[in-house]
């Protein structure tokens, strides 16, 4: 009851079950949107009242048809606007004088939508669109678009209509129908937040694909993204990677070195979701998450029957991110058991031969992998699924073959994908029919393997008693003191502004210093930090150079951080102005921008979650011990990265942090030069770039 009372309050409802239709524009020419509407909205008027609208006839599709809204025995619930631009505001003002609760909006290009949609929302009713390709809802036969949708278990939400309507002939020609399509349009009310939201409890939808362009309520959208996956309704992003949480001017190099596409891939990676490249992408990922169950990791077998396509399959997996692990001692010699002299064992699986010799094999050995605990998704790749269809004697053990493949994955929990060169043979369907996607290109299998791995939502791990009420004040003393009040270790140093101050800081602090201007954000562009000054006579010096190039001001005297075998890491948080706060890390130094070396997750991260993001680093082995050098201490380094994102979160006042770098040593990191801004500073530099 009370879920029904929240989509009630929402004003969605009517949208997807209305107890009456008017479609105002009616034709009974099938060239017209007109059409399409009235002969889709007719499909339902065993579950509702359906009211065609056109002054210029009497009757459509054999249904009487009046001249007005006024004119229609009741007042609709929900109107479809598919008139010319000019008359839309006619109509809304008519159907809100009448009391209609919806509005569909076809028609484009409206005049002065904004004051269209005020008028709407002020009533209490809801506009989808305007400029949408139209709606469609199996479950309650409420039809009001261009095409005829197969029912079945996929919702897409569009921002292009004609993309949506891909989606669904794609799905069709696959056998995946349509749960529920809403085309979106402008968003001038009704937004796709509120719609994914609206599926999370729908129970004919199984999967979700959704196609956005711009990510305005970012965090709202994919809060509601993470919810349909919690609910286990695997859920797949397609975008144009031009969002609107792109264009802003950076301050820092984490500004610069982040794209709007690696936040959003950010942002779906904390919710779970699936970011797919094309429509043919998002249909292949929606059957394989609605056909195999789900892997418990990225460790995949490879097995094939050609050597050459087994090692193309490690590489695409590989490349999709997938860890084709070397198999243990133990497994390797029981497969070698099994199959002929000089058979590859040890990862990927190389039959040699042993297949076509007893069909069987197939199963056994992914049977003996699956078993070992060493994978989480086994990957056959090959001729299997062809020898049915070439050598007819062989369909019906082919066939059984691929059951028990089925049997595997589905008893075992662990997912079975296929790569066959006889896609839509009796066995590739028999594969499909058992829950083993079977696809007749390798990049498919592996990528839905990949796809599979993502569903795996970590959940946000917050830690306590980072934050800091500090005021931040401008320049890299102040960003010193706030980030240091939350635990990140600086060199020892001191603000000076003068000779006298210069000679006082080389009494206090032990050299090599480093001399540094305070209040510039990039100083080795202007010469504004000097490093290796061994005594008070040449920071001195430096300083009277210094001064006279950048004039007065705080300087800096810091002691220079002389540690062995240090790693310079970059560590930065930054606020986009649609999806939140990100936290990035990426190689270090002055080279930060040229290298462009960078991981990035949504913030806040756990230490756990640092550690995962460095593993992506090109530079990650530097951290790892290279060429003799010992490991740095990688365990304090990432707490110190989660308390950064941390601090972003909770202080909203904040719009950029970096630390770049940080030296990252055996003993530990320390932090040489950082930079934080306001947010009301962000503001000021955009109104004057």
């Amino acid at each position: 009851m009370q879920l029904i009372q929240q989509r009630a309050a929402s004003g969605l409802d009517v949208f997807r079950d209305p107890a009456s239709v008017a479609v105002v524009g009616a034709s009974g020419d099938p060239a017209k949107w007109g059409y399409w509407l009235a002969s889709g909205a007719l499909r339902g008027k065993h579950r509702r009242r359906v009211h065609l609208v056109n002054h210029r006839a009497t009757e459509i599709l054999g249904e009487p048809c009046r001249a007005a809204l006024g004119d229609l025995p009741e007042v609709p619930e929900l109107v479809a606007l598919c008139v010319p631009a000019a008359h839309v505001a006619d109509v809304v003002d008519e159907g809100l004088r009448l009391g209609v609760r919806g509005f569909l909006g076809i028609t484009a290009g409206v005049p002065d939508e904004p004051a269209l949609v005020q008028r709407i929302t002020s009533h209490g009713a809801r506009l989808l669109g305007t400029n949408s390709l139209g709606i469609f809802d199996a479950s309650t036969d409420l039809q009001l678009m261009w095409g005829s949708p197969t029912p079945g278990p996929l919702a897409v939400v569009s921002q292009s209509g004609q993309l949506g309507s891909e989606l669904a002939e794609l799905g069709r020609r696959h056998g995946v129908g349509i749960s529920r399509f809403v085309s979106i349009g402008n968003q001038s009310d009704v937004t796709a937040t509120e719609l994914l939201a609206d599926l999370v409890d729908d129970d004919a939808t199984r999967a979700v694909a959704v196609y956005l362009e711009s990510f305005s309520g970012g965090q709202a959208l994919f809060d509601a993204l993470a919810r349909l996956t919690s609910a286990g309704k695997p859920t797949v992003l397609l975008t144009v990677g031009a969002s609107s949480a792109s264009t802003r001017l950076a301050r820092s190099h984490t500004g610069s070195l982040t794209s709007p596409q690696d936040i959003v891939d950010a942002a779906c990676r904390r919710a779970a979701v699936i970011r797919a490249n094309t429509p043919g992408e998002v249909i292949d990922i929606v059957r394989t998450a609605l056909s195999a169950p789900r892997p418990s990791g990225r460790r995949v077998a490879i097995i094939g029957d050609s050597g050459g396509q087994s090692g193309i399959a490690a590489d695409v997996a590989a490349a999709a991110g997938l860890d084709v692990v070397a198999f243990s001692d133990t497994l390797a010699e029981g497969l070698s058991g099994r199959l002929p002299a000089g058979a590859a064992c040890s990862n990927p699986v190389d039959l040699a031969g042993a297949g076509e010799a007893d069909l069987d094999t197939y199963a056994a050995i992914a049977r003996t992998v699956v078993e070992s605990g060493e994978v989480d998704g086994v990957v056959l790749t090959g001729y299997f699924g062809c020898y049915g269809r070439d050598i007819p004697s062989l369909a019906q053990a082919e066939t059984a073959v691929a059951q028990r493949i089925g049997d595997l994955a589905h008893g075992g929990g662990l997912p079975v994908v296929a790569h066959t060169m006889g896609e839509g043979t009796a066995t590739a369907d028999a594969l499909w029919r058992s829950g083993v996607p079977a696809f007749g290109r390798i990049e498919s299998a592996v990528r839905g393997m990949s796809a599979l791995a993502t569903l795996d939502r970590r959940d946000v791990v917050r830690s306590g008693g980072v934050v800091s009420n500090a005021e931040l004040t401008p320049g890299y003393w102040g960003a010193r003191a706030l980030l240091a009040e939350v635990g990140v270790e600086f060199p020892a140093a001191q603000v000076v502004h003068s000779r006298e101050d210069v000679i006082v800081a080389a009494r206090r602090l032990s050299a090599p210093f480093v001399l540094k201007v305070g209040w510039l954000d990039h100083k080795s562009e202007v010469g504004g930090v000097v490093t290796n000054l061994t005594d008070a006579a040449q920071l001195t010096r430096t300083f009277d150079d210094m001064r006279h190039r950048l004039g007065p001001g705080d300087y800096l005297v810091e002691e220079q951080d002389m540690r062995p075998d240090a790693v310079e890491i970059l560590v930065g948080a930054r606020r986009d102005p649609a999806l939140g706060a990100v936290v990035v890390v990426g190689a270090g130094g002055t080279e930060t921008e040229l290298l462009r070396d960078v991981a990035v997750e949504m913030a806040p991260v756990s230490p756990a979650e640092v550690i995962v993001m460095l593993d992506r680093l090109r530079c990650a082995p530097l951290l790892k011990g290279w060429r003799g050098r010992p490991p740095v201490d990688t365990e304090a380094f990432a707490e110190l990265v989660a308390t950064v994102s941390q601090l972003i979160v909770e202080r909203p006042d904040i719009d950029e942090i970096e630390l770049n770098p940080v030296r990252v040593t055996p003993t530990g990191p320390l932090a040489v030069d950082g930079l934080a801004v306001r947010r009301n500073d962000v503001a000021a530099q955009r109104s004057n770039p």
